[in-house]
């Protein structure tokens, strides 16, 4: 299975779009998957269901610092490195989606009651943050 069909499958069987992409790369640096789905929930629904930061991104985000990340404060290099690596991230999804907020990536805020029914209503998840996911994970496996 593929990292992208293992993070879709995730996505499907209800997991947020940060523990889907999250998930899906953490064994490859040395985190078991129930940790991942544990560190990744809140991130899930733009942080929380505020609709804010898109949680495929974000999800991405704890995969690059899993990676790269500094285990040591005086690791100037690899705090740079990750750094520069989010904002390569960041840029390649805003080209490919125009935005990296949920929000503004749905068109509707899931954070309020009508924005989560106009989400399922269109079915969103679906039709969207399914493809957030993929892109998300096909930008790490470029990137990383």
């Amino acid at each position: 299975m593929t990292r992208t069909d293992d993070a879709v499958s995730l996505f499907r069987q209800g997991f947020s779009c940060s523990q889907a992409v999250a998930a899906a790369f953490a064994g490859d640096f040395g985190l078991d998957r129930d940790t991942a789905l544990r560190v990744s929930q809140p991130f899930g629904g733009g942080i929380a269901r505020r609709a804010d930061w898109c949680g495929a991104i974000t999800g991405a985000f704890l995969a690059i610092g899993l990676k790269h990340g500094r285990t040591r404060a005086e690791d100037a290099a690899a705090r740079d490195r990750t750094y520069a690596i989010v904002q390569e991230f960041i840029s390649r999804f805003t080209a490919r989606h125009g935005h990296v907020r949920c929000k503004d990536l749905l068109g509707c805020d899931i954070g309020t009651p009508e924005g989560q029914k106009k989400a399922e209503e269109l079915n969103l998840h679906k039709t969207r943050c399914e493809d957030y996911v993929r892109d998300a994970v096909a930008l790490l496996e470029e990137i990383l």
